[in-house]
């Protein structure tokens, strides 16, 4: 009975979070989720590439955009967007409310941004969803093959299941992203050499 409680009580805090979200914008700054958008816009311009926004279907739903393929006319969305990633990244990081967390960035409706993909994938592992963890790692590796976030998190998962094999070459993939010095690399780095995980 308290279990059912403790459920009911988070998918209601969620919900008042949801709601939240919708109605003000606060000033706090916030880790910008996918910050090698800028880099690959950078590479379309050099290329003249047409962005991908001007070649959407008029009957595009909001999944299928990216916060960086956002008009100025859509800035509302994109900073509800960035609040909502920041209350769902609080609610894993520091209250370690994973189920929570999934149903901030489900509101969201930006599963194929890889941030979003990834965390989803961390919360789902965090609650012992295995199989779902699995489908969003691979979800956000196919919206950014150079996530290297997302390679991390997936060498976690793969160590905790036992291929270590498989961890170590997540690992390589991290150090050809970012090198031997980034967060990401270190991190799966010292989980392969028996440190604590998460």
């Amino acid at each position: 009975m308290t279990r059912q409680i403790q459920h009911i009580s988070r998918f209601i805090a969620a919900a008042a979070v949801a709601i939240a979200m919708s109605g003000y914008v606060f000033a706090a700054a916030i880790e910008e989720p996918g910050k090698s958008d800028a880099a690959t816009d950078k590479k379309d311009e050099k290329k003249g590439a047409t962005p991908a926004a001007d070649s959407k279907s008029p009957d595009a739903k909001p999944a299928d955009t990216k916060p960086s393929d956002a008009k100025p006319a859509d800035k509302k969305s994109d900073l509800d967007f960035r609040k909502g990633y920041k209350l769902a990244y609080q609610a894993i990081y520091d209250r370690q409310d994973y189920a929570g967390a999934i149903v901030i960035l489900s509101a969201l409706g930006r599963d194929d941004h890889p941030d979003v993909a990834n965390l989803i994938g961390f919360a789902s592992r965090k609650l012992g969803r295995t199989e779902d963890a699995r489908i969003w790692y691979e979800k956000a590796l196919a919206a950014d093959p150079q996530h290297s976030r997302t390679w991390q998190y997936y060498g976690m998962w793969h160590l905790e299941r036992g291929d270590r094999a498989k961890a170590e070459q997540h690992l390589e993939r991290i150090r050809l992203i970012c090198g031997q010095g980034c967060e990401d690399f270190t991190s799966l780095r010292d989980a392969l050499n028996g440190g604590v995980t998460y």
